[in-house]
């Protein structure tokens, strides 16, 4: 299991968890630019609204560059829709706005599946210079409130785009591959189990794998997904590889056949990166993609591997689901 955990930086910048106020400590908050900025209401019991208007009103949101959405309710688990909302509204107030998380939450304050997402579209229509954008959790995984949502979206800036998700819905992927984003650099999708909505299928990747509609596209993570063999049969011959700095088939259940895939399909020597840690590879096969590594120089990561059973694929598991 994949721990998860608070950001301790963002888009290049130290985190800084805004504070409820205290006459006792008289500290001046950091410059507005010089962090990336996180709300948290968890610790505090306030409605988000508040936190939202202390930001507001305590920092210069000229000047922020980075901010992250850590727990945004007080009591029960809520929607996530009010924070959208608000980020939505009052978005011509963050000119230098370049990057945003929503769900910087960590397993203690709220299991990825629990967390209740809604429609994150408008966030990036309201946000046309957002360079990374990075959701963390999924929903039920049925369309709907409480759900993870994205309808195909054109966004001219944006260069990172990641969902963390233990059960990522395959109609998000399809909206994804159905987007315009030309400058986007890095994509990296973490699919998780069926049994928390991950229905993601190899045919629902297809308009990335093509690399079509992704002319800028340097790193590609295909990542935590109980079909992480036919994801490797797929990447194996897929376009848009030839032109990838590094490829994440991490966090899933690669085996041999998928191993043997890569090492059948198109060269990856060219990459500078090949992560596939968290894998379910016999000896053998780890042998090889080591020796692939040695003699071209790529960087591969074979950690955390776990061999339960040569034969047995419903013994092997994702590192992050629920």
């Amino acid at each position: 299991m994949t721990d998860i955990t608070h950001h301790d930086s963002f888009h290049g910048l130290p985190v800084h968890t805004l504070q409820p106020p205290s006459p006792t400590d008289p500290t001046a908050p950091p410059a507005a630019g010089s962090v990336a900025w996180r709300l948290d209401c968890y610790p505090y019991e306030l409605p988000f609204e508040d936190v939202w208007g202390r930001f507001l009103d305590e920092v210069d949101t000229t000047g922020v560059r980075a901010l992250l959405i850590g727990p945004w309710w007080d009591g029960d688990y809520t929607s996530l829709s009010p924070v959208v909302d608000a980020i939505v509204a009052d978005a011509h107030r963050f000119p230098a706005l370049r990057a945003l998380f929503l769900g910087d939450v960590e397993s203690e304050e709220c299991e990825l599946s629990w967390l209740q997402l809604c429609d994150i579209t408008p966030v990036l229509e309201a946000l046309p210079l957002l360079e990374e954008f990075g959701v963390r959790g999924c929903g039920d995984g049925a369309p709907g409130e409480g759900s993870l949502q994205l309808r195909p979206v054109r966004h001219q800036a944006l260069r990172t785009l990641r969902f963390e998700s233990g059960g990522l819905p395959g109609h998000v992927v399809r909206a994804v591959g159905a987007s315009g984003l030309p400058a986007l650099e890095h994509l990296e999708l973490w699919f998780g189990s069926e049994w928390y909505g991950g229905d993601t299928t190899v045919a629902d990747l297809a308009p990335v794998l093509s690399g079509a509609a992704l002319p800028r596209l340097r790193h590609l993570g295909l990542q935590n997904s109980e079909i992480q063999d036919e994801i490797a049969a797929a990447v194996a011959s897929a376009p848009v590889v030839a032109r990838l700095e590094s490829l994440s088939l991490s966090m899933g259940t690669l085996g041999d056949s998928g191993a043997q895939a890569l090492l059948d399909g198109q060269p990856l020597t060219h990459l500078s990166v090949l992560d596939l840690h968290h894998h379910f590879l016999s000896d053998p096969f780890v042998a090889r993609i080591e020796e692939l590594g040695a003699r071209s120089g790529v960087q591969v990561r074979l950690d955390q591997g776990d061999r339960w059973d040569d034969e047995d694929d419903e013994a092997r598991y994702v590192a992050v689901s629920e």
